[in-house]
């Protein structure tokens, strides 16, 4: 296996991982309670930035420029996610 194959592996690992936390909780605890269209938005978003940033470092080759753009892809995903999560801007998505 080459270096971009692992780096790939992990971060869909790393991804998959954040997704059991809640999975898991739900199982000892009522105050974790997830639909599975939870499961499936988090899916998506987790996957989603874990591509982009997979793609970013593999085809930008500046070390600056990496780490600029997989921090843009980063704070984007935090940001929806807190939205999603609290309604911090109030729009449409968090249902305000």
């Amino acid at each position: 296996m080459n270096k971009e194959t692992k780096r790939t592996i992990l971060l869909f690992a790393a991804t998959l991982t954040v997704l059991l936390v809640p999975f898991i909780a739900m199982q000892f605890t009522s105050e974790v309670n997830w639909s599975p269209g939870d499961f499936l938005v988090a899916g998506v978003l987790l996957f989603g930035a874990a591509l982009l940033a997979d793609l970013a470092l593999r085809k930008i080759r500046s070390k600056g420029k990496r780490m600029a753009v997989v921090a843009i892809i980063m704070m984007a995903l935090i940001l929806v996610w807190i939205e999603l999560a609290v309604g911090i801007f109030g729009t449409p998505f968090a249902g305000s």
